[in-house]
């Protein structure tokens, strides 16, 4: 997402509790500061779903912000999910225009609804990474609280995806390091960006929501929305109106670059 504040206390109960559960199963991972992170399973599983199989292979470190699709073309994202009412009903918006998004998930909540995100790989949607806690602080953390928070949700989100692959790895608040771009690039996962943020987040109108977004638009294609983190009714419904004026005034609708 593109503010950094706490998190909300719904998420951080999700959070505790996925701590503690982990825990007791041994599955966190901490790597030392300067450490070299261990390429295991994590990184060489067989594949996930959407016929993307294979060894898993290291992409770039640049934080990108293309869209893989030619032409004009956007990417929409989408941030802070899965939420049990909001991201089904952004599903249904996304469906309905036909449009496939990226779901940056936070690890826990991924963990907490893994119907939820099954529904997400189903319909052609991307997987991201949006770390365990949504720390917009990690940047000022050492080297091995930023690993764990990046590899155990990469865990959470693809175990409850079934095994689909997380393709991109995006920083709470942009919350950036050399260290973690290179680390969610070894792990297949290529750092993510925004372009346009929509603040949705805030307490605008719809019409405000959209305003934003339109005059946003020319500084590039990647636009940033939520659905997670609170009431997500405006973002609902925003999507709902600005999906079809994106294509009357040309747009298509691509996938971040990898």
């Amino acid at each position: 997402m593109a503010r950094r504040f706490g998190i909300e206390g719904g998420i951080i109960g999700v959070v505790a509790a996925a701590a503690v559960s982990l825990s007791v199963a041994g599955f966190l991972a901490f790597a030392q500061p300067g450490a070299t992170v261990k390429a295991s399973a994590d990184t060489v599983d067989s594949a996930g779903k959407n016929g993307r199989q294979g060894a898993r292979t290291a992409v770039e470190s640049s934080i990108v912000h293309a869209s893989d699709r030619p032409g004009r073309s956007l990417n929409i994202t989408i941030d802070d999910g899965p939420d049990p009412v909001w991201t089904p009903k952004v599903l249904e918006v996304l469906k309905k225009h036909g449009v496939k998004a990226t779901f940056c998930m936070i690890g826990p909540q991924a963990a907490a609804h893994p119907d939820i995100v099954k529904q997400v790989v189903a319909a052609g949607h991307r997987l991201c990474n949006h770390t365990v806690s949504h720390n917009t602080g990690m940047d000022h953390r050492p080297q091995s609280y930023q690993s764990q928070e990046i590899l155990d949700a990469q865990k959470m989100i693809e175990k409850a995806a079934g095994g689909a692959r997380v393709e991109y790895y995006r920083a709470p608040g942009g919350a950036f390091t050399p260290y973690s771009r290179q680390l969610a690039a070894d792990h297949g996962m290529r750092p993510l960006g925004w372009n346009v943020d929509s603040k949705d987040f805030e307490s605008g109108s719809v019409a405000t929501i959209e305003s934003t977004v339109r005059g946003e638009l020319s500084n590039g294609p990647t636009v940033l929305f939520h659905d997670g983190g609170g009431n997500r009714a405006r973002t609902v419904e925003s999507l709902d109106r600005l999906l079809p004026w994106m294509v009357q005034q040309g747009y298509g609708f691509g996938f971040p670059k990898r």
